[in-house]
């Protein structure tokens, strides 16, 4: 006669895991892989698309569902909608070796095209291949993580390797229009003007305006400026994130 399996017992396999330590108890849910993020993120609204089964379980791996007497105990209630959201948003999730390692690949790379998207040969005005800035944070002994932001991570690798010139390199500036009323800029033109690496037009009229490159380093400082000087009456603009040259043209 075949065994039967107990009735709180439910086995499920290639599950993401979302734990949760409530009173004396750890709690689990079963969810598919990727979702979790997606359902915190608004990305996914349908539970369904979250859940295995809609179940509260002590140990997912045994197939333990959690009973209602530990639920009331630790939850203060039995209403097994509301212990699953509180799971899902508070609950920590459990990646498995395989999804952290592709996801580790997937940050390292964007950390690399964003290093490379923003980045020159102060010479050339060009932008560098990505395998050369891989190899440059490679010897800086930079490593790509999963703890920190990819932007974050790619400011600070873009510090690092201007700081440290492994490799010819330097931001690829920012182009900007500067626009205030002409009486008042001409209180403070000249020291905007400072902060502009290179002018590529300006006009008087009723107003002033003002087109260029700078070191993305000084805009804040600029936007600061003309806070303080123009009483209001002034703006900066950003036309170009990344200044980059390519063949004869800038783009």
């Amino acid at each position: 006669m075949p065994i039967q399996q107990p009735s709180n017992q439910i086995k499920l396999t290639n599950v993401s895991l979302v734990r949760m330590r409530k009173g004396k108890r750890r709690f689990e849910l079963a969810c598919y892989q990727n979702k979790v993020q997606d359902w915190r993120s608004g990305v996914e609204t349908d539970l369904d698309e979250v859940l295995q089964i809609p179940n509260v379980f002590l140990n997912v791996s045994k197939g333990q569902v959690a009973p209602n007497e530990d639920l009331k105990a630790s939850f203060g209630t039995t209403d097994t909608d509301k212990i699953i959201l509180e799971i899902l948003k508070k609950g920590e999730l459990q990646v498995g070796e395989k999804e952290r390692q592709a996801k580790l690949q997937q940050q390292h790379a964007t950390v690399i095209d964003l290093v490379a998207s923003k980045c020159v040969n102060p010479t050339t005005k060009r932008p560098y291949p990505t395998t050369i800035i891989e190899k440059a944070l490679a010897e800086l002994g930079i490593n790509i993580t999963g703890n920190k932001s990819t932007k974050a991570q790619a400011l600070d690798a873009i510090k690092q390797l201007v700081s440290k010139q492994i490799i010819p390199i330097a931001r690829a500036r920012m182009r900007i229009r500067v626009s205030g009323n002409a009486k008042e800029a001409k209180k403070y033109r000249d020291t905007v003007a400072a902060l502009i690496e290179e002018i590529e037009d300006e006009s008087w009229s009723q107003d002033w305006e003002c087109v260029g490159f700078i070191d993305p380093g000084k805009y804040r400082e600029i936007g600061d400026l003309l806070r303080n000087e123009s009483k209001g009456q002034a703006n900066i603009e950003v036309l170009d994130m990344a200044v980059i040259q390519e063949g004869e043209e800038a783009l």
